[in-house]
């Protein structure tokens, strides 16, 4: 061998057929957020529509995948450097989605053995390029030379179709679908609701919002837990700019009775947790940016979502193939703290409400007695109606003057225990202690008391006798014994 042969071989930066092996285990987690590349090339091409095919192979029962867009298109030039890694005319952009140009290569070689890319402009005949695995892994060097393969079908789009997809975890089209449809409405939940029109094999993809805000349940929807926060970041180039992030609280008080394939239908249970995203588009989801706090079954119920723009990417850390966050540490020291603290403050407002509901569930039972004592009791006339008077049971925080609060209206009485009083902790943390009926009568025969005592009010009050003074010193009394005791 000459000395210039061996040169050249020793001056070659990668070996291709190794190259093109390694490619395939470039670690995206699944062919959602593969096929999320093609996508995004979509959307920085301006498409509108984006039409993805999902069928099996009749000779190999492989998927095979293509995704169709009506966006600018590329001329062959652009066409023949698509499939090269690092061959993006938008190198290292800060504008949208792409940044290295090794999205398109890289997605589709870790999920297929061979790549085809057809585009066409301006009503100008279709190129193709093809990129195959098994033919560099010989030893053959890719030709990636743009190919008239026939007239165009519209103005202008691009095809990518992915043959031979070896590494698609999943087996049945059903649920390859099901998985898409449900990954992808979530990364681009943002363009979906503005416009983006996607479908897989002909069906639209709708949103998904893993914050729930938009979603109907049982006729209820979570709700901003507060107005979004606003951080300020230095960037390299030492410009600003924001990331805001936004929390939701589900409403335990309406979903909590529903059954488990509902709550995970609609994304309740296995949702949770803090979504990222860049330049609009989900690039991670999971338990990112909480500091110390351990995540736990009440975390379910509120969600958070980060949002920036591609500027502050050396911040958060952002890989070739966009796939989770890498945070820095000055990215961690400007949020967590705060963003640890409101997910503790969630999370027990959340455990607040279950042991409501809880609490909500058992006092049925002493509402159910009462009412059915009342029709042997003096009756209260009311505007309402008359007859017998219903009864309900609540707890909330209340000024610290009444041990409890209540008010007839439409034969309906309602008591709301003060959860702030030491009496709320005096009579009801002691059952806790107490196992089966004993406790379930010494509850109920509490919770009569305070009924009886509430309903007696109600009668003198409608005989014209003032009681507010009565109950305000009896809760005083009352506390201050205790706080004795």
């Amino acid at each position: 061998m000459s000395m210039r042969r061996r040169h050249e071989q020793s001056a070659d930066l990668v070996v291709p057929a190794n190259f093109i092996r390694a490619v395939r285990e470039s670690g995206y987690l699944s062919i959602s957020t593969a096929l999320a590349e093609l996508v995004d090339n979509s959307l920085q091409a301006g498409a509108a529509n984006v039409a993805i095919d999902v069928r099996m192979s009749g000779q190999e029962g492989l998927p095979e995948i293509s995704v169709v867009d009506d966006g600018d298109g590329m001329s062959p030039s652009d066409l023949e450097a698509c499939l090269r890694f690092g061959g993006s005319s938008r190198f290292d952009a800060r504008q949208s989605f792409g940044r290295f140009g090794m999205g398109l290569p890289a997605a589709s070689l870790s999920q297929a053995r061979r790549a085809e890319v057809t585009s066409w402009q301006g009503g100008n005949p279709k190129y193709r390029v093809t990129l195959d695995v098994d033919e560099v892994a010989t030893g053959a060097e890719p030709a990636l030379v743009a190919a008239q393969v026939g007239p165009s079908s519209t103005v202008a789009g691009t095809c990518v179709r992915w043959l031979q997809c070896d590494r698609i975890e999943y087996r049945r089209l059903a649920w390859l679908e099901r998985a898409l449809r449900r990954d992808l409405g979530r990364m681009y939940r943002r363009f979906l609701g503005d416009g983006l029109r996607l479908t897989i094999n002909d069906t639209i993809v709708p949103p998904v919002d893993p914050l729930l805000l938009e979603s109907r349940v049982d006729g209820a929807s979570a709700a901003l837990a507060f107005e979004p926060l606003r951080y300020e970041l230095e960037t390299e180039s030492g410009d600003t700019s924001i990331v805001i992030v936004r929390f939701s609280v589900l409403p335990v008080h309406r979903w909590h009775q529903l059954n488990n394939v509902t709550k995970r239908r609609a994304g309740i249970v296995g949702g949770g947790g803090v979504s990222v995203l860049r330049a609009g588009r989900e690039i991670a989801n999971g338990w990112h940016l909480m500091g110390g706090k351990r995540r736990e079954n009440y975390d379910d119920w509120w969600r958070c979502e980060i949002e920036f723009d591609p500027i502050l990417d050396e911040h958060f850390g952002i890989t070739i193939n966009k796939q989770g966050i890498r945070p820095s540490a000055a990215l961690r020291e400007a949020i967590e703290p705060e963003l640890e603290s409101i997910a503790r403050l969630l999370n027990a407002r959340v455990r607040r409400a279950f042991e409501d509901v809880k609490f909500q569930a058992a006092a049925e039972k002493s509402c159910r007695i009462a009412a059915a004592a009342d029709p042997d009791l003096p009756l209260i006339p009311s505007r309402g109606g008359s007859g017998s008077l219903r009864y309900q049971i609540a707890s909330e925080a209340l000024p610290m003057t009444v041990m409890f609060k209540s008010h007839l209206a439409r034969r309906t009485l309602d008591l709301t225990i003060n959860a702030d009083h030491p009496a709320f902790v005096a009579l009801y943390q002691p059952l806790q202690g107490i196992e089966g009926d004993a406790a379930a009568n010494l509850r109920t025969s509490i919770e009569l008391l305070l009924l009886s005592f509430a309903r007696s009010a109600a009668q003198l009050e409608r005989d014209g006798h003032h009681v507010d003074d009565l109950l305000e010193t009896w809760s005083a009394t009352y506390g201050r014994m205790l706080q004795k005791s």
